[in-house]
């Protein structure tokens, strides 16, 4: 293992190069796929070596293919010199507080299953239940023959838990925000939209063919000056998280809606990050603040907190009226299987009936980011259970969450374009799952690395 660290880092103990630097945070992928673990949790095998394999070796029949993709390779040998190239890990096991990696068992602060949910017994005997009934696949649109009673059961229990007159199902977060943004606006309307939205709402304003201004980050100053000079429109829409996914902070939600109002603009916001977590009843920052009459158009997703997938919109009947005429992404998506949607169903009951999760959840994170911040680590404005440890550049990052893994704690990086250049972070994701030896042991990790 010296060896391996000597092959790595020079002798300041800076990184070699960057393909070096991403090699580490590979190293676990490259070196032991297919080789045995001891069992006791600690590699066995002896890396001899790191290298980085872009091109697949070609048959005669790919030759015509390669020809106009020739562009890709050197792209991606790019992409591993800025330490920016991704690939997959395959975990094993259910998502959970702790679970399987590459083969190592690891505590996991890099899923968004905030309340633990995403294995819960519930969940998959609801799923189980309506696979019997109904089988795997929705096999049609949700406008064709692809809607169950197991779509309409969640969208009124949505509807109910959101405290708003309908709801719309989804087949992800992403096709709600983009298919809601491009049927509220198009040509001749304006859409501003914070910069440092989730990558959705920024497509959903592309496709939308309507005229877009950025605002810098929670500036509500720069918003209105932006709509003081927004004449001449049909229609202007202010689009925004309300917990941002990489930041961790917080909307200033009754400022948004109050801009909206003065200037008769529509509000569409994203709890993407905050459904299930904030507010008494679980709903999200909408709750929290106490704006529920004053914003109309509220995305959210199953995917996350709700331990499932998908999205959904909820808001007036109006509203879902024209998103299931107008919206492209309901339209022509096959409808989510039924056992997800009945699995959804049954974790919106547990939302309601266990709020003692949420509170722990936030409690613990309160306590977390009191910790790092005592450590001298940047978490910047953070103000959830999302924690970002802003180090700066893209290798700084992937070095550090490969000393982490080593050290069985798995903390993923985040580099451009998840987040601005000069940004990168490691991104805590923290669940009502993890206990106090869980978070110990990452506070003991991070001081043995930093």
């Amino acid at each position: 293992m010296r060896a391996f660290w000597a092959h790595v880092f020079g002798p300041s103990g800076g990184p070699r190069s960057v393909v070096a630097a991403l090699g580490v945070v590979e190293w676990w992928a490259t070196l032991r796929r297919g080789r045995p673990s001891s069992g006791n949790g600690h590699d066995t095998a002896r890396p001899a070596s790191i290298t980085v394999s872009l091109r697949p070796k070609a048959t005669l029949g790919m030759f015509a293919v390669c020809s106009v993709l020739h562009w890709i390779d050197k792209e991606l040998q790019r992409l591993a010199l800025q330490g920016l190239l991704r690939s997959r890990r395959i975990r094993t096991g259910p998502q959970g507080a702790c679970c399987k990696i590459e083969g190592k068992r690891v505590i996991n602060f890099g899923s968004n299953d905030y309340l633990g949910l995403a294995g819960d017994h519930r969940l998959a005997a609801a799923a189980r239940a309506a696979l019997r009934r109904e089988g795997t696949g929705s096999g049609a649109s949700p406008l064709v023959s692809g809607y169950s009673r197991y779509h309409r059961l969640l969208e009124r229990k949505l509807a109910a838990f959101e405290a708003t007159e309908a709801a719309l199902v989804c087949v992800s977060g992403y096709a709600a925000n983009v298919g809601t943004v491009a049927a509220l606006v198009g040509p001749g309307d304006l859409v501003l939209s914070d910069a440092h939205n989730h990558a959705s709402l920024l497509d959903g304003c592309r496709l939308s063919r309507a005229d877009v201004r950025v605002y810098p980050h929670c500036d509500m100053a720069a918003l209105e000056r932006l709509l003081q000079r927004a004449v001449g429109y049909r229609r202007r829409l202010i689009v925004t998280d309300t917990l941002f996914s990489m930041d961790g902070d917080l909307a200033p939600l009754p400022e948004l809606a109050d801009l909206a109002e003065r200037y008769q603009a529509m509000l569409l916001v994203d709890e993407a990050h905050a459904t299930g977590v904030f507010g008494q009843h679980g709903r999200g920052l909408v709750e929290f603040f106490g704006l529920e009459d004053r914003v109309p158009v509220r995305v959210g997703t199953l995917s996350k907190a709700l331990g499932c997938a998908g999205g959904f919109v909820v808001g007036s009947q109006v509203l879902v009226d024209w998103l299931v005429n107008r919206a492209r992404t309901y339209i022509f998506s096959t409808a989510m299987p039924p056992p997800i949607a009945a699995a959804a169903a049954a974790a919106i009951s547990i939302v309601r009936s266990e709020p003692h999760r949420r509170r722990q959840l936030l409690q613990r994170a309160e306590l977390l980011r009191e910790q790092l911040r005592r450590m001298g680590w940047d978490i910047g404005r953070s103000a959830s259970q999302i924690i970002p440890l802003v180090v700066g550049t893209p290798q700084r990052a992937t070095v550090l969450a490969a000393q982490l893994f080593l050290r069985g704690v798995f903390v993923p990086a985040i580099r451009p374009p998840a987040v601005p250049e000069g940004q990168s972070c490691l991104r805590i994701s923290l669940t009502a799952a993890h206990s106090d030896d869980h978070i110990a042991q990452l506070i003991d990790a991070l001081a043995a690395a930093g």
